[in-house]
């Protein structure tokens, strides 16, 4: 019943919710489970999905409060501050193409450069390291799918049913979590040192310097004007060919980055007041660009988990898929 009402809330023609950090979440996540292509599981493709994932979508944001030092290693998670060049905080940061492998290095070539960690954020690996979660997940519920379907032991079945149908539960989760991320990388401020009224030493074009820029834009104006239908109506067609996430997370940060002057342009020219057809054609736009890379990374995860090799002995996915191989002991485990 919950799981109903909220669909009914993002599905309705104009959704009047409190601000962009609801609103748009639950839109960007029941939009990309709504486009999800047939050859993903039957579970995802239902409204209960859509509107468990469009809720789920809000936690990293109901993660907070928690203290220290929860709020410190997750808050810098949904930003990355980058100057108008593209790198991270100034010239001496590095750009979206040239991240290092892991996040420690991340930290330590920022530290390097006399850059504060805390202030530039890290986003990007947020994306990563959610998509890769997702991928295991995938990867799992292949499996005992599988073992399940073809399992003569009926206590062994009814453990892989049971476990699958956590796997479930953790998968739509996962899909909340990663469409957070991904939906914080499209919103512009979330990607620029900009993000809250223009910042630096130079503001040729005047622009707004409000620190209620953010939410305002956010907040009342994105509440008046989104629309479920208009922002699908908006989403592009898949692409995950030759998919990387590394390389796909680097251009959907650098394309939102693009709009960040665009944006204050707009602002300066009043595209945000009242319910101006420019802002919230730009607030669509932005918002069905996170819903397209979200049904993108969610679609590409569930690709390259059939190549996986999971469990403990590990087992290769395919093989177990094609009956190959007896998951069992790696599913359950050997102690």
């Amino acid at each position: 019943m919950i799981s109903a009402a909220a669909l009914m809330l993002v599905a309705a023609p104009a959704v009047q919710v409190e601000a962009w950090g609801s609103s748009g979440h639950r839109v960007i996540g029941v939009a990309a489970m709504r486009h999800l292509p047939g050859d993903l599981p039957a579970f995802l493709r239902t409204a209960g999905a859509a509107a468990d994932v469009g809720e789920y979508s809000r936690e990293p944001d109901r993660w907070k409060g928690a203290g220290q030092p929860h709020d410190r290693e997750r808050d810098t998670a949904h930003f990355v501050d980058m100057d108008d060049q593209g790198r991270v905080m100034d010239a001496r940061g590095m750009t979206m193409a040239d991240l290092p492998r892991l996040k420690s290095e991340y930290d330590a070539a920022l530290i390097r450069a006399g850059l504060d960690v805390d202030k530039a954020g890290y986003l990007p690996y947020a994306i990563m390291d959610a998509w890769q979660n997702l991928e295991r997940d995938f990867a799992y519920w292949r499996v005992l799918s599988a073992a399940e379907a073809r399992e003569p032991d009926l206590a062994k079945q009814a453990w892989y049913r049971a476990d699958r149908q956590r796997r479930e539960q953790l998968i739509l989760r996962d899909i909340g979590v990663l469409s957070h991320f991904v939906g914080d990388a499209a919103q512009p401020h979330h990607t620029t040192i900009h993000f809250n009224g223009w910042a630096g030493e130079t503001n040729p074009e005047r622009f707004t310097t409000s620190r209620s820029t953010h939410g305002d834009f956010e907040g009342a104006f994105t509440s008046r004007t989104l629309r479920q239908d208009a922002v699908e109506a908006a989403m592009i067609p898949m692409s995950i060919e030759g998919f990387d996430v590394r390389a796909r997370t680097a251009s959907h940060l650098n394309a939102t980055l693009a709009t960040v002057i665009p944006f204050y342009r707009m602002e300066k020219a009043g595209a945000f007041k009242d319910t101006d057809p420019r802002g919230a054609v730009f607030v669509t736009e932005r918002l069905a660009a996170g819903a397209s890379e979200l049904r993108d990374f969610v679609s590409a995860a569930w690709r390259v988990s059939a190549s996986s090799s999971i469990g403990w002995p590990a087992v290769k996915v395919a093989e177990v898929e094609a009956g190959r191989v007896d998951p069992w002991t790696s599913m359950v485990g050997e102690d």
